[in-house]
């Protein structure tokens, strides 16, 4: 199975130069815990990943102000991507080298066309190879100390 496959196809995307309360909202109205920040609309070139754990440490709780923008919270470097045509193994193993729950998925030209979270992967991968997923799973969460 590839990761076009198992993406969540065109996720909702933010600006570097967007509020952060309106990446936030955003995100509280869709459901959504990760939100991709491209460079710009046009490229969808992936410079950055913003979650509501980076809302929540990196502003909230630092007590900025209502005018920050993503950029000044986003993870920005490195990026850890799939392309569209990498495995579902290539997948797991990017996530729990990264010890990141979400990948941006690109195409070969660096464009974004979806994201895979864990629940992707266990909804289309986790049935077929358990152990897999699991093993992939545990590595994961065993050396994390931050929620990504």
């Amino acid at each position: 199975m590839l990761a076009r496959d198992i993406m969540t196809h065109d996720p909702l995307c933010v600006l570097p130069t967007d509020p952060i309360w309106r990446a936030a909202e955003m995100m509280r109205y869709h459901g959504i815990g990760c939100t991709p920040v491209l460079a710009d609309e046009t490229s969808r070139t992936v410079v950055g990943m913003l979650t509501d754990r980076d809302i929540t440490i990196r502003c909230v709780a630092r007590k900025h102000v209502a005018a920050c923008q993503v950029a000044d919270h986003m993870t920005s470097t490195p990026i850890r991507s799939v392309q569209v045509t990498d495995d579902a193994g290539r997948v797991m193993r990017t996530m729990e080298a990264a010890q990141v729950r979400r990948l941006p998925v690109l195409t070969a030209d660096g464009a974004l066309v979806g994201i895979i979270s864990q629940g992707d992967l266990l909804r289309h991968v986790g049935h077929r190879d358990p152990v897999a997923y699991e093993r992939a799973m545990e590595h994961l969460y065993a050396g994390s100390t931050l929620v990504r």
